[in-house]
C-alpha cells in the first residue's frame, strides 16, 4: 500500500513539473513549434510518465526511508514527541514575530534571507528546548496539579505512596524482589529505560560473570512484573546530557520527589548530599540482624587470618564478619568468643571478639 502512495506522489510530482518547466526545456531545444507539446496536459502526462519511470528504480529506497523514519518516531516516547513538538511551535512563533518586525525595514536581503534563517534557527532551538526539559516542564505541571485550591504549600507524598526506583546494582543483588513479595516495599516499582539498557549491555557482555549478573537482573525484572502483586512501571524517558547511569537516577528521583532503592555506598552518599530520599537493602538487611552487643559470647569458627597482626576472621550464620583479635591460631578451629565492640556502617556490620579462653587466663 505505502508503495502504491509513494508511486501516486511520484505521478503528481512529475505532472506538475511537466507542466512547470517542459515548456521551458521545449523552448531551449527549438521544438516549441509542435502545437501537440505546448498543450498542458501533454505536458503534465509526459512529466508523469518519466516520475514513473523513475519510480521502478527510486521507489525502494523511498520507501525504506519511510519505514525507517516511521519505526524511529514509533520508539520515541510520547512524551518526548509533544514537548518536541511545543517547543518547535514555540520557536517558530518567535520566528515569525521577528520576521513580522523586521518587515518594517525596508532592506531586500533582509527581509528575503532573515526570516529563512530565524525560522531555522528558533525552530531548531524551541525543538531541542522542548525536547531536553520535557522532565522539568512534566515535573512543574505535576506540582502545580497537586496544590490545594485554598492556596496552601503543597504536602510530601507519603513515603509509602511515593514512587520506588530501581537502580542497577539492586536488581542484579535480587533480594529487592523478596522485599516486594512480603510486602514491605510499598507504592510503585519505577524502572527507568536507562537501567534495562545498562542490564542488557551487561547481560551480552563476554565476561561470563558480568554475563550471569545481567542475566540474573533480567529474570529478576520478569518475576517482580508477573509474579508479584505490585505495580511496576517502565520510565522510557531519558537525559542525554547526563552520561552516567547512577547521575541520572539521581536526577530522575529530583523530578519525580521518588525514592530510590540501591545497595550501592557510594550511590547512598551521594544521594544524602543531594537531598534525595534511598532506601538502602543493606542497610534493611543490616537491621533485621540479630542484635549483639558487646560482652556476649559467641560459638564461632576462626577460617583465615585478618589484615592486622594475630587477627583472625569468623563469619556468622547471616554473613556478618567477626575480627577476633589473637585468634590467628585458632584458624580452623570451633572457639567461643567474647564480644568486645561492634561497628554498624551502611557497608555492612563489623564485630570484633576476643577468644573467652584469652579472657579467663587474664
Amino acid at each position: 500500500m505505502l508503495k502504491r502512495i509513494v508511486q501516486a506522489c511520484f505521478l503528481i510530482i512529475g505532472g506538475t513539473l511537466g507542466i512547470l518547466l517542459l515548456p521551458e526545456l521545449f523552448k531551449l531545444l527549438h521544438i516549441n513549434d509542435i502545437p501537440l507539446i505546448n498543450n498542458s496536459y501533454v505536458t503534465a502526462i509526459i512529466g508523469a510518465i518519466i516520475f514513473y519511470l523513475i519510480t521502478f528504480w527510486a521507489v525502494d529506497y523511498v520507501f525504506d526511508f519511510i519505514k525507517w523514519t516511521e519505526d524511529s518516531l514509533v520508539k520515541i516516547p510520547v512524551t518526548d514527541v509533544l514537548f518536541g513538538s511545543v517547543g518547535l511551535i514555540f520557536g517558530l512563533f518567535v520566528a515569525f514575530l521577528i520576521s513580522f518586525a523586521l518587515n518594517a525595514v525596508q532592506v531586500p536581503i533582509i527581509n528575503a534571507v532573515a526570516p529563512i534563517l530565524l525560522t531555522l534557527l528558533f525552530g531548531y532551538l524551541g525543538f531541542q528546548v522542548g525536547f531536553k526539559k520535557r522532565d522539568e516542564l512534566l515535573s512543574l505541571f505535576g506540582n502545580r496539579g497537586n496544590k490545594k485550591k485554598s492556596g496552601e504549600e503543597e504536602a510530601e507524598p507519603a513515603a509509602g505512596k511515593a514512587l520506588k526506583i530501581l537502580d542497577t546494582s539492586v536488581i542484579i543483588d535480587g533480594r529487592v524482589a523478596d522485599i516486594c513479595q512480603t510486602g514491605f516495599l510499598e507504592g510503585t516499582i519505577v524502572i527507568p529505560q536507562f537501567v534495562l539498557e545498562e542490564l542488557q549491555h551487561i547481560a551480552d557482555s563476554s565476561d561470563v560473570l558480568k554475563r550471569n549478573r545481567g542475566r540474573r537482573g533480567l529474570d529478576i525484572l520478569n518475576r517482580i512484573q508477573k509474579e508479584l502483586s505490585i505495580n511496576v512501571e517502565i520510565y522510557e524517558g531519558d537525559f542525554e546530557e547526563i552520561s552516567e547511569v547512577d547521575s541520572k537516577l539521581v536526577k530522575l528521583a529530583k523530578l519525580t520527589n521518588g525514592m530510590l532503592v540501591t545497595n550501592d555506598f557510594n550511590l547512598n552518599k551521594v544521594c544524602e548530599l543531594q537531598k534525595v530520599s534511598v532506601l538502602n537493602i543493606n542497610d534493611l538487611a543490616n537491621a533485621v540482624k540479630p542484635v549483639v552487643l558487646p560482652g556476649e559470647e559467641l560459638t564461632v569458627q576462626v577460617i583465615k587470618d585478618g589484615k592486622e597482626y594475630h587477627q583472625g576472621v569468623a563469619y556468622l550464620d547471616d554473613g556478618t564478619m567477626i575480627v577476633v583479635e589473637e585468634g590467628r591460631e585458632y584458624i580452623g578451629k570451633r572457639i567461643e568468643v567474647l564480644v568486645t565492640s561492634v561497628l554498624q556502617t551502611s557497608a555492612g556490620r563489623m564485630i570484633f571478639a576476643k577468644p573467652k579462653l584469652l579472657e579467663k587466663a587474664l
